[in-house]
C-alpha cells in the first residue's frame, strides 16, 4: 500500500492540529505502506494470494493441480479439508503438496483415477497471527460420454414444409459445442431458412429439393478432453410436388380420390419456443440469449423488440440471422418482456419471453485489512447485494464466529464487527461469507495489532522543484504503531511550522499552497510516538513560471492566401521548453503547407479544410501553458439550417392528491427542439419489489401535462416522464418522489391452474404465480386444494410458499380431480378461486380392439371396422385408434419388394375407417391399436385381405424405329404397375395431314406377350399419331402417344451429304479425300484428333471447294479420328474415319508390348482370372445363406411397437426403415434393382388437414404415415458389406 496522498484542503491552527491527530488515532486504523523492506520486517496474518476457481473441472487424463498460495509473516503453514473433513495427504501416496506452498498435486498419470478425487476442497493457511481460508473448490472430472444408440428413421418431407432434425447430444461436463457437418466433414451451410438452434437442433423453415441428402450428421465437441462424438447420419428426402403428383397419378384410377396439395405459401408459425409466452431467468453479469425460429413460406424474417422500453445500446447483438438476441453483461434493468416477431408476406407470428434478472452476491463494501495499535478501535464492514438479498455470516480464523474463542475487544453487529481497545492477542483473520441461492462470496480480512516505533519512508535529502505561485507538496511518508505524530521545521534548527500558510495532511505531507521565492530551502520532518522518534530532511527549489508573452490572434483569411500565428515565450533559465502546435486539439496535418518556426506557425495556400482552432502549447518539466486562436477561411455565408432533434426531458415532476389506489402526476415539458411533442410516456419503478427496473404505466397526448394514475397496494412508486416527437424519445426525466401505497388482501388468484399427472400415481398441480406488485402485501403464499370428482369427499388443502407447483402423490390412475389455488398474504385471502378439472397420471391402454373386419371397396380402397375398447381399459385420454397395414405380396409379380408399413390414425372413439392408396391385386395385413396420451395399447391379431385386379398403368415406353416407304416398327415396354394379369395391348393410330387434321382411326389388339410390331401398308411421306395402352380383365389403362413419319419415295436425298471419306497416311501427314452431294459452292473444313481422346477436335479450313486436304504435323505411330463438314450447314458432317500414321523411321525394332497377338493373349489371361474370382466369390457367399422364413421367425417385426410416450401427434407421414439407406456410390444387387417409377407408395394425405376429407359421411378423417422396412427377398441373397460411412460413425 502507498502512503495516503488525499489532500485535505483545509488549514488548521497549531492548537487544533494535535487534537485532530489524536482523534484520528482513536477512530481510524493504520495504513501499512507497500514498502518491501518494511513489509519484510512486520508480522502479518496470512493472506490468500492465489487459489483455484470455485468450480474446477479437470481433465481426467492429467494430474490434478489444486492451487493455494498465501503470504504472511512468519510464512504460513497449509492444511486441507475434503468434503468438510480433514484431508490427510500423508496417507495418500498419489497426493503431494508443493514445497513452501499449499498447492496440491494429485498424480493421475501414474495410476490414480480422477473420479476418486471428486469432491469439495478447502485450503487453510495458518501462522501465529491467524488463519485464512480459500473458497470451497469443487473438483469434478470432465466427461465426454458416447452417443446413446438410437434408431434414426429417414425423414420424408414434402417440399415447402418445415422440418426439425434433433441432435440430442450426450450430457457432458462441461456441455459440448454442437455443429452439423456432412460425411466429407464439411460444415452444412446455414441461412435464414436453415439454421442451428441453441439446443443444437437443425431447423428448416421450409424444405427445398436441394435439402435432400443422407448425411446430416450432428457433432458434439468436448473441448476439455479434446474429443468429438458424432451422431448417426440422418437422411432427409424432399418430395417435390411434380414427382409427387406423378407418383399419385400412377397409382390412382379415375375414380380414386386425389388429394395431393401443391406447394402453397404459409404464414409464419414458431418452431421454438412454443406457445405465445415463456419465461427466462438469467443472472446479473451473464450473457442473455433469447431465440425464436419460425416456419413459413416464404422464409420468415425475425425482428426483436422490448415491450415498454428499448433494447440496451452497445450491449445488444443479433446472431444466427437475427433468430438469436444476445445481450451482454445483463443487469436488473434488463428484466422485462422481449417480443420476437416472425413475418413474411402472408402474415406474422410472435412470442413474448418474460425475462427476470437475478443476481448472485456482489460486493458493495468488501472487508479490508486492519492494522491497529494496542488500545485502538476499528471496524470491519462487509456489505453485499444480490437478488435475492444475500445473508451475511462471519468466521474467525476459519471457525464460525459464534463458536470461535471469545475476544472481549470484538462485537459483531450484523454486517459489521466493531473492535474496541484491541491488544496484540486480538490479531486474527476474519472471513465474511455473503450467500444466496445463486452463489456466495468469501473474503478474508485480517486484524493485525502492531507496536512499532516510527519510521520515515521518504528518501533523505529528496529535492522538490516547484513553479512560483504554485502549491508545493513535501512528502513525509511514515509508519509506526501507535500512529506517530508529525511535525515540520524549516531548516535544521528552525522553529516548528504553524499558521494558515501551511496545510498538514494526514499522510505526513506538508503543503505550501502558494510557494514563493523565499520558500526555497531545507525542510525537516519529525515523526514520534511513545516508542521512539525519527526525522528526515528534504530540499525545495522555486522556479520562475513559463509565460507566453505574445499569443496567437484570431485571423480571417481568404482562400489560397497565407496566414501566420505567433507564440513568443519567457521561461526560467534552468528549464528547457518545448513548443507544440495543434489544430482542433489534434496534431497538425502532414502537409508541407504548414511551416513551424521557432516562435510562429505559417500556413501557405489556405483552403477551407484549414478552418479551425490552432493552439500553441509550451511544456517544461514543471509546468505547461497554452494559447489558442481561431482561423476563419472566408466563404459565402450559408443559410443556417433548421436543426430538428429529440425533445429535452421533462422536469419538475410533482405528486398530488395521494390516495390508496390513485395519485395525480404533473410535470413541465422540456424544449421540443423544433419538432412538436406528440405524446408523453409515463413509467414507474417499484422500489420495493424491483428496484432499478422501470415499467410502462401509460401515455398521454403532448398537450397534457397532468395525469391521474391508478395504483396497486403495497408498491413503493416512483415515476418518470419521457417526451416523444417525430424525431424520437427524450431522455427520461429525473424520478419523482417515492409514494408507498398501503398493503391489502390480494385482488386476484393465480392464473392458468392445471392438473396433469406425470406418473400413473400422482397429480401435478401447476399455476402461474402472481407478480411482485400483484401480491398487494408481504408474505405471499398459495392455498392449494383438491378432491376427487364425483366422489363424496372433503377438500384436501395445503398452504405452500411462493412457488408455482405442487405434487399430490398416491392417486389412482387417471381419475378426475377438482382443483383450486387461492392466493393469500399477511393481511388475508384473495377472493374464492374458480375450480378447474384435472386428471391424475395416465398409463398405457390394457386391451386391443376386437372383431376387426375388412371390407374391400375397390382395387385401391378398403374399409376396416372394429369394436371399441371399454373406456376403463384406456387408462387415459382417448386419443384415437391407429390402423397399421402393410402389403405382404403383389399377386402380379414374383419378386417381393420393400415392406412399407403405413399408419392411419382416427381421432376420438371411431369404430371404422378407410384405407386409401392400396395396390391392386395384392395381399395385405393389418392390425388395430388404441392410443392415449401415454402411448399405444397392444395390437389386435393381424387381419389378411386381398385387393382385386385393377386397370394397369401406361406402358413404360413406346419407340418407333426403322421408317420405310410404307412401314414403321413399334417397340414398347410392359407397364410398371400391371395391377393384375395383362390380357392384351390396344394400338390405335391415324394419319395427320399438313394442316394437322386427323384421318380415320385404326385399332389393333396385340397379345400381351408381344413387345414389338411392324406396321405395313402405310402411306409414304405421311405423319401418323399412335395411341397405345395395356388391358387387364378389369379394363384399359392410361395410354401413351407417339408420332412418326414414313419416308418419301424419291431417289434424291432430302439433305446434302458427305460420304466415302478416305485417308492415306504417312509418317507425319495424311491425305484426306471425300465425295460431296448437295448445293454448289459449299466451303469445307476437316476436323481431327487423337482416337480415344476426350480433347476437343482440331479444325482446318479447306481452301475453295476442293474435295481433298493434307493434314500435316502428325505424330508418327498414332491413331487419329477424322471427319469432314461443310460451313453454313448447321450440324452437317460426315461420319468419322480412323487412320494411323506410319512408325518413325529412326527405329526398326519391334516392341512386343505393341503387338496385337501379345495384347490379345494378355486380355484372355485377365478375363480367365476374373471369371475364377467371380465363381469363388459366389460359392463363398452361398455358404452363409439361410431361408427367409427362418430369418423372419428369428427376428420379430420391429415396427409393431407401441407409440412413444412423448409422441403426441397423429397422422404424420414418415418412413421407418429398419435398414440404413444406401450411401452414394453403393450398389444394389441386380435381382433387386429398385427404380424410382417402381414405388408403390401413395402419398395422398387423408385426415384432418385441408385436403384430408374423405366422402360426405365424414367417416375417414385420419392421416396415415408410412414406415418402411426391408422385406426378405425370395431365395438367397448376398450379404452386404457395411458402408464405410457407417463404419466411420461407429468409430468414436
Amino acid at each position: 500500500m502507498q502512503p495516503k496522498i488525499m489532500m485535505k484542503k483545509k488549514s488548521i491552527s497549531a492548537s487544533k492540529a494535535s487534537l485532530v491527530l489524536f482523534l484520528c488515532q482513536m477512530i481510524s486504523a493504520l495504513d501499512v505502506p507497500l514498502d518491501s523492506k518494511l513489509l519484510e520486517e512486520l508480522s502479518q496474518p496470512p493472506t490468500i494470494t492465489q487459489q483455484s476457481p470455485k468450480d474446477y473441472i479437470v481433465d481426467p487424463r492429467e494430474n490434478i493441480v489444486i492451487q493455494c498460495e498465501a503470504k504472511g509473516k512468519p510464512p504460513p503453514s497449509f492444511s486441507w479439508t475434503r468434503n468438510g473433513t480433514h484431508f490427510d495427504i500423508d496417507k495418500d501416496a498419489q497426493v503431494t503438496m508443493k514445497p513452501n506452498s499449499g498447492t496440491l498435486v494429485i498424480n493421475i498419470m501414474n495410476g490414480g483415477k480422477a473420479e476418486a478425487y471428486e469432491g469439495v476442497y478447502q485450503c487453510t493457511a495458518r501462522n501465529e497471527r491467524g488463519a485464512a481460508i480459500s473458497n470451497n473448490i469443487v473438483i469434478r472430472p470432465s466427461r465426454s460420454p458416447l452417443w446413446t444408440k438410437e434408431k434414426l428413421e429417414p425423414n420424408q418431407v414434402r417440399e415447402g414444409d418445415s422440418l426439425v432434425l434433433h441432435c440430442r447430444p450426450p450430457v457432458g461436463l462441461p456441455p459440448p459445442i454442437i455443429f452439423w457437418m456432412d460425411n466429407a466433414f464439411q460444415r452444412l451451410p446455414q441461412s435464414e431458412r436453415v439454421s442451428q438452434g441453441l439446443n443444437g437442433d437443425l431447423y428448416f423453415s421450409n424444405v427445398q429439393p436441394e435439402d435432400t441428402r443422407e448425411d446430416y450428421i450432428c457433432y458434439a465437441r468436448f473441448n476439455h478432453t479434446q474429443t468429438i462424438q458424432q451422431k448417426q447420419p440422418i437422411s432427409v428426402k424432399v418430395f417435390s410436388m411434380d414427382s409427387l403428383n406423378d407418383t399419385i397419378a400412377a397409382n390412382l384410377s379415375d375414380t380414386d380420390i386425389y388429394g395431393a396439395r401443391p406447394v402453397t405459401e404459409r404464414q409464419p408459425v414458431l418452431l421454438t419456443p412454443t406457445g405465445s409466452t415463456s419465461t427466462k431467468v438469467e443472472l446479473r453479469g451473464n450473457v442473455l440469449l433469447l431465440e425464436c425460429i419460425a416456419a413459413g413460406l416464404p422464409t420468415p424474417v425475425i425482428r426483436w423488440i422490448k415491450e415498454g422500453g428499448e433494447l440496451p445500446a452497445n450491449r445488444t447483438f443479433f446472431e444466427n440471422f437475427k433468430k438469436t438476441l444476445k445481450i451482454t453483461d445483463v443487469s436488473e434493468a434488463d428484466s422485462g418482456n422481449y417480443k420476437c416477431i416472425a413475418r413474411n408476406t402472408l402474415g406474422s407470428a410472435h412470442h413474448v419471453i418474460s425475462v427476470t434478472v437475478k443476481a448472485a452476491p456482489y460486493w458493495i463494501t468488501a472487508p479490508r485489512n486492519l492494522v491497529l495499535s494496542p488500545g485502538e478501535d476499528g471496524t470491519l464492514i462487509c456489505r453485499a447485494n444480490g437478488n435475492p438479498k444475500p445473508s451475511i455470516s462471519w468466521l474467525a480464523n476459519g471457525v464460525p464466529i459464534a463458536i470461535a474463542p471469545e475476544d472481549p475487544s470484538r462485537k459483531v453487529d450484523g454486517d459489521t464487527i466493531i473492535f474496541s481497545q484491541v491488544q496484540e492477542r486480538s490479531s486474527a483473520v476474519y472471513q465474511c461469507n455473503a450467500s444466496n441461492e445463486y452463489g456466495y462470496l468469501l473474503a478474508n480480512a485480517f486484524v493485525n495489532v502492531l507496536a512499532e516505533p516510527p519510521r520515515i519512508l521518504t528518501p533523505a535529502n529528496k529535492l522538490y522543484q516547484v513553479i512560483a505561485d504554485s502549491p508545493a507538496l513535501l512528502d513525509c511518508a511514515y509508519f509506526g504503531s501507535p500512529k506517530p505524530e508529525i511535525e515540520w521545521f524549516k531548516g535544521v534548527k528552525g522553529s516548528i511550522l504553524r499558521g494558515s500558510e501551511y496545510i498538514f495532511h494526514d499522510n505526513g505531507t506538508l503543503e505550501i499552497p502558494v510557494a514563493q521565492k523565499d520558500s526555497t530551502g531545507a525542510y525537516t520532518c519529525v515523526a514520534r510516538n511513545k516508542l521512539g522518534k525519527i526525522q528526515n530532511e528534504v530540499q525545495l527549489e522555486i522556479k520562475d513560471p513559463t509565460v507566453i508573452i505574445k499569443q496567437p490572434e484570431y485571423k480571417v483569411i481568404q482562400r489560397y492566401g497565407q496566414v501566420s500565428f505567433e507564440c513568443i515565450i519567457k521561461h526560467d533559465s534552468t528549464l528547457l521548453p518545448t513548443v507544440i502546435w495543434l489544430k482542433d486539439n489534434d496534431e497538425l496535418p502532414d502537409d508541407e503547407r504548414f511551416l513551424v518556426g521557432k516562435d510562429n506557425l505559417t500556413i501557405m495556400n489556405v483552403t477551407d479544410k484549414d478552418d479551425g482552432t490552432y493552439t500553441c502549447i509550451v511544456n517544461t518539466t514543471l509546468d505547461s501553458v497554452s494559447a489558442s486562436a481561431v482561423l476563419t477561411v472566408v466563404a459565402a455565408p450559408p443559410t443556417p439550417a433548421v436543426i430538428y432533434a429529440r425533445p429535452n426531458p421533462p422536469f419538475d415532476l410533482e405528486l398530488t392528491g395521494q390516495l390508496e389506489r390513485s395519485v395525480e402526476l404533473s410535470w413541465i415539458p422540456g424544449d421540443e427542439n423544433n419538432s412538436p411533442i406528440t405524446n408523453f410516456v409515463i413509467e414507474y419503478e417499484d422500489g420495493l419489489h424491483e428496484p432499478g427496473v422501470w415499467h410502462y404505466q401509460t401515455e398521454v397526448p403532448g398537450t397534457q401535462t397532468t395525469v391521474q394514475l391508478k395504483l396497486s397496494p403495497y408498491v413503493n412508486y416512483s415515476f418518470r416522464v419521457i417526451a416523444v416527437n417525430e424525431i424520437g424519445r427524450s431522455q427520461p426525466s429525473e424520478p419523482s418522489e417515492q409514494y408507498l401505497t398501503k398493503s391489502a388482501n390480494p385482488d386476484e388468484n393465480p392464473s392458468n391452474v392445471q392438473g396433469i399427472g406425470s406418473e400413473p400415481d400422482n397429480l401435478v398441480i401447476t399455476w402461474e404465480s402472481l407478480k411482485g406488485f400483484q401480491s398487494n402485501g408481504p408474505g405471499l403464499q398459495y392455498k392449494v386444494s383438491w378432491r376427487q370428482k364425483d366422489v363424496d369427499d372433503e377438500w384436501t388443502s395445503v398452504i405452500v410458499a411462493n412457488v408455482s407447483k405442487y405434487i399430490v402423490s398416491g392417486t389412482p390412475t387417471f381419475v378426475p380431480y377438482e382443483i383450486k389455488v387461492q392466493a393469500l398474504n399477511d393481511l388475508g385471502y384473495a377472493p374464492e378461486p374458480s375450480e378447474v378439472i384435472g386428471h391424475s397420471g395416465e398409463d398405457l391402454p390394457m386391451v386391443a380392439p376386437g372383431n376387426v373386419q375388412v371390407h374391400v371397396i375397390n382395387s385401391t380402397l378398403a374399409k376396416v371396422h372394429w369394436d371399441p375398447v371399454p373406456l376403463k381399459t384406456v387408462r387415459g385420454h382417448l386419443q384415437g385408434y391407429k390402423v397399421y397395414y402393410w402389403k405382404v405380396q403383389s399377386l402380379s409379380r414374383r419378386s417381393r419388394r420393400h415392406v412399407e408399413k403405413k399408419i392411419l390414425t382416427f381421432r376420438g372413439n371411431k369404430t371404422f375407417g378407410m384405407l386409401p392408396g392400396l395396390e391392386p391385386y395384392s395381399t395385405y395385413k393389418l392390425n388395430v391399436r388404441v392410443a392415449n396420451g401415454k402411448g399405444e395399447g397392444p395390437a389386435s391379431p393381424d387381419k389378411v385381405f386381398r385387393t382385386p385386379e385393377g386397370v394397369p398403368s401406361s406402358p413404360s415406353f413406346l419407340k418407333i424405329t426403322n421408317p420405310t416407304l410404307d412401314s414403321l416398327t413399334l417397340e414398347w415396354g410392359s407397364p410398371t404397375h400391371p395391377n393384375g394379369v395383362l390380357t392384351s395391348y390396344i394400338l390405335k393410330f391415324q394419319p395427320i395431314n399438313n394442316t394437322h387434321e386427323l384421318g380415320p382411326l385404326v385399332e389393333i389388339r396385340i397379345p400381351a406377350n408381344e413387345s414389338s410390331l411392324i406396321l405395313k401398308n402405310l402411306n409414304y411421306s405421311t405423319r401418323y399419331k399412335f395411341y397405345f395402352n395395356a388391358q387387364t380383365s378389369v379394363g384399359s389403362g392410361n395410354q401413351i402417344t407417339e408420332e412418326a413419319v414414313t419416308i418419301m419415295d424419291e431417289v434424291q436425298p432430302l439433305y446434302p451429304r458427305i460420304r466415302n471419306v478416305t485417308t492415306a497416311a504417312a509418317e507425319t501427314y495424311a491425305n484426306i479425300s471425300w465425295e460431296y452431294e448437295g448445293p454448289d459452292h459449299a466451303h469445307f473444313y476437316v476436323e481431327y484428333g487423337v482416337a480415344g481422346s476426350k480433347e476437343d477436335w482440331k479444325k482446318e479450313i479447306v481452301n475453295g471447294s476442293r474435295s481433298f486436304f493434307v493434314l500435316k504435323g502428325l505424330t508418327p505411330g498414332t491413331a487419329y479420328k477424322v471427319r469432314v463438314g461443310a460451313e453454313g450447314l448447321s450440324g452437317f458432317r460426315s461420319s468419322e474415319d480412323v487412320f494411323e500414321t506410319g512408325p518413325a523411321m529412326a527405329s526398326r525394332q519391334v516392341d512386343i508390348a505393341t503387338q496385337g497377338w501379345f495384347i490379345g493373349l494378355m486380355c484372355a489371361v485377365a478375363l480367365l482370372i476374373l471369371i475364377l474370382l467371380i465363381v469363388c466369390f459366389i460359392r463363398r457367399n452361398k455358404g452363409g445363406k439361410y431361408p427367409v422364413k427362418e430369418k423372419e421367425d428369428a427376428h420379430a417385426d420391429p415396427e409393431i411397437q407401441p407409440m412413444k410416450e412423448d409422441d403426441g401427434t397423429f397422422g404424420e407421414y414418415s418412413d421407418a426403415e429398419d435398414h440404413k439407406p444406401l450411401k452414394k456410390g453403393s450398389r444394389t444387387p441386380s435381382d433387386r434393382t429398385v427404380k424410382k417409377e417402381d414405388s408403390d407408395d401413395s402419398l395422398v394425405d387423408y385426415g384432418e388437414g385441408v385436403n384430408g376429407q374423405f366422402n360426405e359421411d365424414g367417416s375417414f378423417i385420419g392421416q396415415y404415415s408410412g414406415k418402411k422396412e426391408k422385406e426378405p427377398a425370395e431365395g438367397n441373397e448376398s450379404s452386404e458389406a457395411p458402408s464405410p460411412v457407417n463404419a466411420m460413425n461407429s468409430f468414436v
